[in-house]
């Protein structure tokens, strides 16, 4: 179909009297309206909870793959609907076997995602907006401009595309899914909790929520929100430091939302899903990475049930932050250890793919 750039659909029609309706996107539909309107279209109902599955458990990508409808039911989908997949643009794999892969959208807009493989595990790490529109200082898509948010059918497309891949590459399906890619999944809450219903319900790909780990940068109100709405997986906040001035010098969001928000937007996520967070510290070099720091964090880590990952910190050309030495890291995580904090130290993966923890930047 021509594309066409205007923007009333009705003056579109009236230039062009042959043009049929502009077509909708049929992963917006829920099964019930998918429902009615084959109905409407004199098609048995059955035929919506099969095209349905198609969309949802098979990650059919056209109409042509829906082999169980008939050829005249493919074209009448094909005539008024459209399945706007995401495709893998472009894909880089690490000397630490991760892989890195740029999508592409429907409207040549990008992201990247992640699949870092274990012996035991394959773990996919997922975006939830086009660019970020936090800034925060030390992370290459905090210098990219928000463009717009993911729909709930992107976000399950990449699930979908990184699933395939681990079981192409290394012969094991995923396991795992953190969505600590490209931008802010609380500004985006709506999709992002419709796509992790699409992920996780028997009629999608049926992953287990308690596999799946959705990372903040501290939007206290929508923490309070997936508390109310009693979500079953796993939330962590990436807070890299335990000081308001400090952490408001690297994450501008600290100054609409202080560390003793958090703590009370914690406690409550915690109480009504009685599931603990992790607090997710970069440890950077004569920035976060001193005792001084690592007090002020066991002091935070005392107010909420938690535990404390350590990532290393990943340069970024953007940026003069260099990462913490090894030694360094060590004893900010002995001294944690010593205050009865669980703490893990995260390796990096993928860093000379510009794939780790802070790099995505779209660099195609």
């Amino acid at each position: 179909m021509e594309l066409l750039t205007i923007k009333s659909r009705a003056f579109s029609l009236s230039l062009h009297p042959n043009l049929q309706s502009i077509k909708k996107d049929i992963r917006s539909f829920t099964l019930e309206q998918l429902t009615e309107a084959f109905v409407q279209a004199g098609y048995p109902a059955f035929r919506a909870k099969q095209t349905y599955e198609w969309l949802w458990k098979k990650g059919a990508r056209n109409f042509a793959e829906m082999t169980n409808l008939s050829i005249e039911t493919r074209n009448w989908l094909e005539q008024h609907y459209s399945i706007l997949s995401v495709v893998i643009h472009t894909t880089r794999k690490s000397s630490d076997s991760t892989i890195k892969m740029a999508f592409k959208l429907h409207d040549d807009a990008f992201v990247e995602g992640v699949l870092i493989p274990t012996d035991t595990r394959m773990t996919a790490c997922v975006s939830s907006q086009v660019g970020c529109s936090l800034n925060c200082s030390f992370c290459a898509t905090g210098f990219l401009k928000r463009q717009r948010n993911l729909d709930a059918a992107e976000i399950y497309d990449q699930v979908w595309l990184i699933d395939q891949l681990a079981r192409t590459t290394y012969g094991m399906p995923l396991s795992n899914i953190v969505f600590m890619g490209m931008g802010e999944p609380m500004l985006n809450y709506a999709n992002v909790l419709a796509g992790i219903e699409k992920i996780t319900k028997p009629e999608g790909l049926g992953m287990s929520p308690s596999r799946i780990t959705v990372s903040t940068a501290g939007v206290a109100k929508m923490i309070r929100k997936l508390g109310d709405d009693g979500v079953k997986f796993n939330l962590a906040l990436s807070l890299h430091s335990a000081n308001n001035e400090k952490r408001s010098k690297i994450m501008p969001i600290n100054d609409s939302n202080p560390l003793e928000d958090l703590v009370d937007a914690l406690n409550y996520f915690y109480q009504k899903t009685k599931r603990k967070i992790t607090l997710e510290y970069a440890v950077i070099n004569d920035t976060n990475d001193g005792l001084e720091e690592a007090a002020e964090l066991v002091k935070f880590a005392r107010k909420v049930p938690c535990k404390v990952n350590l990532i290393e910190y990943n340069p970024i050309d953007l940026a003069e932050f260099k990462g913490s030495t090894q030694d360094k890291i060590g004893q900010f995580a002995k001294y944690l250890e010593s205050k009865e904090v669980i703490v893990n130290i995260r390796r990096s993966r993928g860093k000379d793919i510009d794939a780790a923890c802070g790099q995505l930047a779209n660099k195609l």
